[in-house]
């Protein structure tokens, strides 16, 4: 009888611990299963908030984009038309000097004809005065004022 009361008393002791040790690993279950569902309505609060996160990125990101498109754009518009007017500026200013360098070739060869003239004049002159001269008898060239 001290044996029966003794396996007894064990397998009463092993029940109990079978007992507890179900009623903790409900618990333990019932407690795994809250924290997951916590960290899952967590994880789909966060998903939510990093997809409105991104999608206000990527509109930025685009509307960003497209006004630095319209800079660079502009830019290069604004440097085409004053490379145009740049080309046309030179372009007035070749012909102006060109008009410049005619013109003073023109007066130059004005200036020289005139001398050459003034020169033959000068030249007839004398003549002139010495053929008076020789007509006059009596008049010398010191007479008459030398010509440069």
């Amino acid at each position: 009888m001290f044996r029966y009361s003794v396996a007894t008393e064990i397998r009463s002791k092993i029940d109990e611990l079978r007992s507890k040790i179900e009623k903790d690993r409900q618990s333990f279950a019932k407690a795994l299963s809250k924290s997951s569902k916590e960290c899952e309505s967590c994880l789909k609060n966060e998903t939510a908030k990093f997809q409105d996160v991104y999608e206000k990125f990527c509109k930025e990101r685009a509307a960003h984009l497209q006004v630095l498109k319209d800079t660079i754009s502009k830019f290069e518009e604004d440097k085409e038309r004053l490379f145009m007017r740049y080309e046309q500026l030179r372009k007035k200013e070749k012909s102006l000097i060109s008009e410049q360098e005619k013109y003073c070739a023109d007066k130059i060869a004005d200036l020289e004809s005139s001398l050459k003239k003034k020169k033959q004049d000068d030249k007839t002159f004398s003549i002139l005065r010495k053929t008076i001269g020789s007509f006059l008898g009596n008049a010398s060239d010191e007479d008459f004022l030398p010509d440069d």
